[in-house]
């Protein structure tokens, strides 16, 4: 018997999907991570003239830095959830427009004294 191969349409294979949302998370993530890393090198960076720990020091403290880096990744995921969800056409919760009402203005009539 000859061994026949489905051909199976592009919106319905979840395989290449799934492939492309794990390729597509894991590019934004490292993408994002790394440029939270070199903001955060240049934002936050260090004075190394100083030779005493103060308080106003926290800015270049490496905390500040790793905080950068993981809104960084934070920002590659949640780029990469939105797109992976329009790829499995569910898309996230869409906003309505607020719908506008013209009311006419109130006529004022002016009463002068003379």
């Amino acid at each position: 018997m000859a061994d026949s191969k489905e051909i199976i349409p592009p919106q319905y294979d979840l395989n290449a999907k799934w492939d492309a949302c794990l390729d597509l998370t894991v590019r934004r993530f490292v993408y994002s991570s790394l440029g939270g890393a070199f903001g955060g090198l240049l934002l936050f960076r260090p004075d190394h003239d100083k030779m005493t720990i103060r308080h106003s020091d926290v800015i270049g403290s490496p905390v500040t830095r790793w905080a950068s880096v993981a809104f960084g990744a934070g920002v590659g995921i949640g780029c990469a959830y939105t797109e992976c969800s329009r790829l499995f056409e569910g898309s996230p919760a869409k906003l309505a427009a607020p719908k506008i009402i013209e009311v006419p203005a109130p006529q004022v009539e002016l009463i002068s004294s003379d």
